[in-house]
């Protein structure tokens, strides 16, 4: 399918914004401003007065959780994980979580993102979901197990292996391997797990130093803390993403930096389960690759990436003293780039560059709250928190037009989530 998006303004690489006109031939972009030989247009989209991007980059979610937003609010980590979520999630069916993955998954393409890293436990459902609305995803099985639940950990690393198996033809989907955290997988059993990535070559999705009852527990336990823990289990690499990082020792984000692992921040779920600010900073300085999660609806309670670009710009500049501490440019890489190469796609998107992917998102700028626009960067990172996208644009398919979904029924989903959250006492 050929799509000539016209005279539309667009943040290309190097943050440069301009008005240019894209062809895009089939799954990926054709060329900037020069018309291909022989290009037919299927479909014109006229960008007067809209912004184009490349598609934002969720680097770290549970779909399957949405059911829970607005629920288990106002508690402290511990007692919002064990008491409160963990007890939830067991009471979930596979079709309860496929229609909260739906919801998810409706709610990022809105806000922008057209690629997400999904770390669940109901095999199946978030990439039935993502294939479904059409939305490109790094798929992840959550793993736990060890020595006290031998038989639950090789279920569930069985479970990530054959829904590898299953969905692996799918071009806009893809694979890792997810050990839950260092307080739910032993070392044996974080070992095993790295092991079979490697000999899967697939890469590693995690959290890790999220709390600090975390840190005291592994020290305890092991005598090194969780990042020193994982590298001895050899999860610690270029393909690695770690989730959180919000307690981190100088010789931890060495360590980090040392192996290329990529850091998701999830700021927005950190603050409100009150487990603190991961220190960007210190890391953008070592030269970590950094990019955006907003974790689950359960724990944020939103799933906008770009209001973690907000937070991720604005947070660092209050607490440092330092207006330049993360700007918008860097947070907008965050948010594209450098989500798109801790996912795998790093040459393949995250940019809007001839040969890279056609995943982009357009926002309409006929909007109070982005007018007047300014600079097109830091309008997104200061007042595009709440915007929704016109128009998305992923592997050349119009998933999104004029804000409405062009492959499902959003009502059906809508009635199934709520159908799902009055069976659980939680609507």
């Amino acid at each position: 399918m050929g799509i000539l998006i016209k005279d539309i303004l667009a943040v290309l690489p190097g943050g440069v914004s301009r008005k240019c006109t894209l062809y895009i031939d089939g799954e990926r972009i054709h060329s900037v401003d020069r018309e291909p030989e022989n290009f037919r247009a299927d479909r014109i989209i006229d960008g007067d007065r809209k912004l184009m991007i490349p598609g934002l980059v969720n680097a770290h979610a549970h779909a399957y959780m949405t059911p829970f937003r607005n629920w288990a609010d106002d508690l402290d980590f511990n007692t919002w994980l064990f008491k409160k979520i963990m007890p939830m999630e067991d009471a979930l069916s596979s079709e309860d979580a496929y229609w909260g993955s739906m919801l998810a998954c409706m709610e990022m393409i809105k806000g922008g993102v057209t690629c997400f890293l999904d770390m669940h436990m109901f095999p199946g459902c978030s990439a039935r979901a993502a294939l479904d609305l059409g939305l490109r995803a790094v798929i992840s099985r959550g793993l736990s197990g060890g020595a006290e639940d031998p038989e639950g950990g090789l279920r569930r690393l069985r479970e990530a292996l054959e829904e590898i198996r299953e969905f692996s033809g799918a071009p806009s989907l893809s694979f890792m391997l997810a050990p839950h955290a260092p307080y739910t997988c032993d070392e044996a059993y974080l070992c095993f797990v790295a092991e079979k990535a490697r000999e899967l070559g697939v890469g590693i999705n995690t959290h890790l130093s999220e709390s600090l009852s975390e840190i005291e527990d592994i020290k305890k336990k092991y005598g090194c803390s969780p990042v020193e823990l994982y590298d001895r289990c050899g999860l610690l690499g270029r393909n690695t993403v770690a989730a959180h990082c919000v307690h981190l020792s100088p010789e931890d984000m060495d360590l980090l930096a040392r192996r290329g692992v990529s850091v998701a921040v999830n700021h927005a779920s950190n603050l409100k389960l009150a487990n603190g600010i991961a220190p960007v900073t210190e890391l953008q300085k070592r030269g970590i690759n950094l990019c955006l999660g907003t974790d689950s609806a359960a724990s944020n309670n939103s799933l906008s990436v770009l209001r973690e670009l907000a937070l991720v710009t604005l947070l660092h500049k209050g607490t440092s003293g330092d207006p330049m501490a993360v700007t918008a440019a860097q947070g907008f890489d965050m948010a594209t780039a450098n989500g798109a190469r801790a996912l795998g796609l790093q040459g393949k998107a995250g940019e809007i560059r001839p040969g890279f992917l056609a995943d982009l998102a357009i926002f309409d700028l006929n909007q109070p709250g982005i007018t007047p626009l300014g600079d097109p960067v830091s309008a997104l990172a200061y007042s595009g928190a709440g915007l929704s996208a016109h128009t998305i644009i992923i592997n050349g398919r119009i998933i999104l037009e004029n804000g409405e979904f062009t492959s499902i029924d959003p009502q059906r989903v809508y009635f199934e989530v709520e159908k799902t959250c009055a069976r659980l006492g939680i609507s």
